[in-house]
């Protein structure tokens, strides 16, 4: 089995508290050898935290994720650059834009994100961008903050968006919904993009594959993405494998 990274993945959700170490082992006999948590709100900052410290092979990154804009506060900014200064994040992230989401206020998200790409060009840190109906404001805001390094989440853009992501060094994460034949935009965006800027993820315990429609989704499945996209490029799961764990390891600095 081919080592592979779940570039993201909320193993310090609530979801796995009853199974955690049995979810990593299950991981870990599928061939995922390091999983990245994105920290998604101040609160669970300290919980993704303790996992990674009881897990090995986990790393962390922290964030104000847009889809909890209620519980970000103007504080927590101050704490982010307080957690980053300890050394320990592999990025900034989960943030960015949700405009799909019509509850959450466009300025306010728009002020957070731009705090935390500020930070991560401050650090030196990739970014792990959340991006729904925003992919254009997302790239202005990134082109403006002067970030170089970064992944799109569940990227679901469109190629000539892509496109000019990839002239600001920014990767790609696919995950679950690639493995649904439906998804043809989707699909065709991995045939077209260079192997060189994507990245395999899960996003568990959300985002379920094809066949475990209503189910928890856990890293061990991360296996069935490397096919899906193997099959998608015409290239040997070995060859995905072994370009996409690079792509990961060296946007993260991760030390493997």
């Amino acid at each position: 089995m081919p080592a592979i990274i779940d570039s993201h993945v909320h193993l310090d959700f609530t979801e796995f508290d009853s199974d955690r170490n049995c979810v990593v082992r299950r991981a870990r006999r599928n061939g995922v050898e390091a999983f990245v948590i994105p920290g998604v709100t101040r609160a669970t900052w300290p919980r993704t935290r303790g996992v990674c410290e009881s897990l090995e092979g986990c790393f962390a990154a922290w964030g104000l994720h847009p889809y909890f804009l209620d519980q970000h506060q103007p504080a927590h900014l101050d704490d982010l650059r307080r957690w980053l200064d300890r050394g320990d994040a592999v990025a900034v992230g989960e943030c960015g834009l949700d405009f799909y989401l019509k509850e959450l206020n466009p300025a306010r998200q728009t002020e957070i994100f731009i705090a935390q790409l500020k930070l991560a060009r401050e650090f030196d840190l990739p970014v792990i961008i959340h991006s729904r109906k925003s992919v254009d404001e997302v790239t202005k805001q990134i082109r403006q903050a002067g970030v170089r390094k970064g992944v799109m989440h569940s990227f679901n853009g469109s190629l000539q968006q892509a496109q000019k992501l990839v002239e600001l060094g920014f990767s790609f994460g696919f995950g679950g919904p690639v493995t649904y034949p439906r998804a043809n935009k989707l699909r065709t965006l991995v045939k077209s993009l260079p192997l060189e800027s994507l990245l395999l993820e899960t996003d568990a315990p959300d985002q379920p594959l094809r066949g475990h429609q209503g189910q928890r989704n856990e890293p061990a499945r991360l296996v069935d993405i490397l096919d899906a996209v193997a099959e998608l490029k015409g290239q040997s799961r070995e060859q995905i494998a072994r370009v996409t764990r690079q792509n990961t390891v060296r946007l993260f600095s991760l030390p493997l």
